[in-house]
């Protein structure tokens, strides 16, 4: 699934315009959150949501108005019981939003976003503008600033900002707005299993890579969706992958050496989940072995295994539903 800004930068490397709409405030049971975005491009495509319905409409409609336009603009929707009686919406308050042309100058600055997502990489992005000047800038972690309203002192002063998860709206010019970055999900087996997951994945957002020491399963035909198919044996690949805080690994191999295997070498990195699948008893064979090794009990009982939450699943696609709901429940609680 692609991210509001894959497509930012793809109309922009092919000379096209287009609209970034931010919801910067809301008050009342309006549809989304601070955050939520939609991308409008010259050709009315339109790509993610800020709430659907009549809001949604409006924002479209305006978003196509400031087309030809090179500075930021707030839009303000109130939506008070009478306007949600008359058309028939579900949900009413008052939403502000942000009318963000994008521009060539700040095309390193999107660039610089899409690699943080893809790469799980906290950052902070702020804009500032008033009704002449538009200017854009990311930070991240690292201190390292893209764009054209930041300075290095100003990272200091941040630090606070990256691990919040809402849109700030200051002094009626500035957006700061922490970046969602998405969670890196690796899959160490490419079976019956394997497909379903990484499809289930993907539609709530997640980066997935599968991983397999046989070509015949790990390939595109197989996985279409995924972002990244990886040929290689499971004892010698943990060398090329780059694992964060932010990342989940799943194990569905085909056996329990490959499981042990994978799974020994999982728990050195630094993720925030592992998983593995497999019956009660195989799964109590395989810990009670890399216990024998030394492994600390603790960091044992931290696995989830079986994986996935008991919701009686049977078929690959239901095991793969139980495997993500539980990737979602763990997501939840660590953002």
């Amino acid at each position: 699934m692609m991210s509001v800004y894959d497509y930012v930068v793809k109309y922009l490397s092919e000379g096209k315009k287009g609209i970034v709409t931010t919801v910067i405030n809301k008050a009342g049971a309006a549809p989304r959150e601070e955050g939520a975005k939609m991308f409008v491009g010259e050709d009315k495509k339109t790509y993610g949501t800020v709430g659907g319905g009549n809001l949604e409409a409006e924002v479209i409609d305006e978003a196509l108005k400031s087309m030809e336009s090179t500075v930021v603009r707030l839009h303000h929707i109130r939506m008070d019981a009478k306007a949600v009686e008359d058309e028939g919406m579900l949900c009413g308050g008052n939403v502000d939003v942000l009318l963000e042309p994008i521009l060539d100058k700040h095309k390193i600055v999107y660039e610089s976003i899409q690699g943080c997502e893809k790469q799980g990489t906290r950052a902070v992005v702020v804009t500032r503008f008033n009704k002449t000047t538009f200017q854009k800038s990311l930070i991240d972690r690292n201190g390292d600033i893209w764009g054209d309203c930041l300075e290095k002192e100003d990272a200091a002063e941040l630090r606070d900002f990256w691990n919040e998860h809402r849109v700030r709206f200051m002094n009626n010019d500035t957006v700061v707005e922490p970046l969602s970055v998405f969670s890196n999900l690796y899959i160490f087996g490419a079976g019956h299993v394997s497909q379903f997951l990484s499809k289930v994945a993907k539609l709530v957002d997640f980066n997935v890579t599968v991983i397999d020491d046989r070509e015949e399963f790990a390939n595109r035909e197989r996985f279409p969706e995924a972002d990244s198919i990886i040929v290689e044996d499971f004892n010698k690949v943990f060398d090329a992958l780059n694992f964060t805080t932010n990342s989940y690994i799943v194990i569905v191999t085909r056996g329990h050496s490959h499981d042990a295997l994978v799974l020994e070498k999982s728990i050195e990195q630094p993720t925030c989940y592992i998983g593995m699948i497999g019956s009660k008893r195989k799964v109590r064979m395989v810990l009670e072995h890399l216990g024998e090794k030394g492994i600390q009990k603790e960091i044992l009982e931290s696995i989830h295994a079986p994986v996935g939450i008991d919701i009686n699943s049977e078929t690959p696609q239901e095991i793969a539903v139980s495997i993500v709901a539980e990737l979602i429940q763990v997501r939840g609680v660590k953002h």
